[in-house]
């Protein structure tokens, strides 16, 4: 069965991150794949097929939220007010806030709990134009509760028919049980959950959080050394509060994406642009900390690094439900350019997930994967902030269900 789709003003962005705008246009789709793409003024007469006429509309690749915590118990609304009356980010995970918080609501939660939670933020996302998002876990870190996390996030990309990349983030922080005991927990995460993960196929990438308040350079590179042996993708975060040489670690080995970078130097941009690697700008924590270190945006430019944007969601830092307002952060907060963002949340986004020849892209062949906006050029998604020109989305050629 073929759809075809009409008077449609498509937006798409080329490996260069240039942005292409194409009014008057038809795509025509065929088993969940792009099949065609003309000028209406080509298409003499209609098929006898399924037509969708989206009369002028803007057409764009469905968006990618390329790093997310969606799936978590509970709620840190608490620490928003602690900050706003000037506590910082470690001391309020000295007192038991932050990550140890959550992680006692995730353990907590059924997984019935997890999954109700998690579709309300999952659907405030989709009703954005997002059609592929990847779920870390990172709020369990024992076996069983990392195992339910990354079943909720697959359970929920089953039932709403968008694309989940799961990603493994065991390595998250040191739950309470190890506490002063890391490198014992690092070795737990190594030899005890991700082994078990690979084997119950339940995430295609290891991500870590390499920082002072987490996990050292060493037990990174023995995480990522597991990892690789077990065929995931590499993916950190890294210097978001400090340089500690996480990014050129990650890039030994061959990382996605490495994310956050307001603290990158010089040294580490040189490494990814060898590596292929792209820099994930996530505004929505650098907004809600109150940071004042941006990422070095034109270094990026000038080593041709590709940068993705996500929103980040997650209970404490990034509580950030709108990609739309993650691409305006990047734009005012960061110094980011229209054509950039939007590459960052298509194209770029999809290189950041490993699945950059099949989505991120309107291109024959490609997934017919689309977001549909009552708009005429990208730049009204971005310096509006009106959530409402979204008009619905298409995921493997069909209307989406959202």
């Amino acid at each position: 069965m073929k759809t075809l789709l009409i008077n449609a003003t498509i937006s798409t962005c080329k490996d260069d991150s240039s942005l292409h705008v194409s009014p008057n246009m038809y795509v025509e789709i065929k088993n969940g794949k792009i099949s065609h793409i003309g000028s209406m003024e080509t298409l003499a007469s209609l098929p006898n097929q399924k037509t969708i006429d989206l009369e002028g509309k803007l057409l764009t690749p469905g968006f990618i939220d390329a790093h997310t915590h969606l799936v978590y118990g509970g709620e840190r609304t608490d620490e928003f007010e602690q900050r706003l009356q000037g506590a910082t980010y470690a001391q309020i995970a000295a007192n038991g806030g932050g990550i140890l918080s959550t992680i006692k609501q995730t353990r907590n939660a059924s997984a019935q709990s997890l999954y109700k939670q998690s579709a309300k933020r999952l659907k405030a996302l989709m009703q954005e134009g997002v059609t592929t998002i990847e779920i870390k876990s990172g709020y369990g870190l024992e076996t069983q509760s990392e195992i339910k996390m990354l079943q909720v996030a697959q359970k929920l990309g089953e039932d709403f028919g968008l694309h989940v990349e799961k990603t493994f983030l065991g390595a998250h922080g040191v739950p309470p049980e190890y506490k002063g005991k890391s490198q014992e927990y690092c070795d737990y995460v190594c030899e005890e959950m991700m082994p078990k993960i690979a084997g119950l196929g339940l995430a295609s990438s290891v991500d870590v959080y390499c920082e002072h308040l987490a996990f050292t350079l060493e037990q990174t590179r023995q995480v990522f050394q597991k990892a690789a042996s077990l065929g995931f993708k590499i993916k950190l975060h890294a210097e978001q509060f400090s340089s500690m040489g996480a990014t050129e670690l990650a890039c030994e080995f061959g990382a996605l994406s490495v994310d956050h970078l307001e603290f990158t130097r010089l040294n580490a941009v040189q490494a990814m642009a060898k590596s292929d690697t792209v820099a994930m700008m996530l505004p929505g924590a650098f907004y809600m900390l109150g940071e004042t270190q941006k990422p070095p945006i034109e270094l990026f430019r000038e080593y041709k690094i590709p940068m993705a944007i996500a929103t980040d969601l997650n209970p404490g830092t990034a509580p950030l439900c709108s990609l739309h307002l993650a691409m305006q952060m990047g734009c005012v907060l960061f110094g980011m350019q229209v054509n950039e963002v939007f590459a960052g949340v298509t194209i770029n986004a999809s290189k950041a997930l490993g699945l950059v020849e099949r989505k991120g892209q309107i291109k024959v062949g490609y997934d017919a994967d689309f977001a549909i906006f009552d708009a005429s050029h990208p730049r009204e998604l971005i310096g509006e902030f009106r959530p409402n020109r979204w008009c619905f989305s298409i995921i493997n050629g069909e209307v989406a269900n959202v």
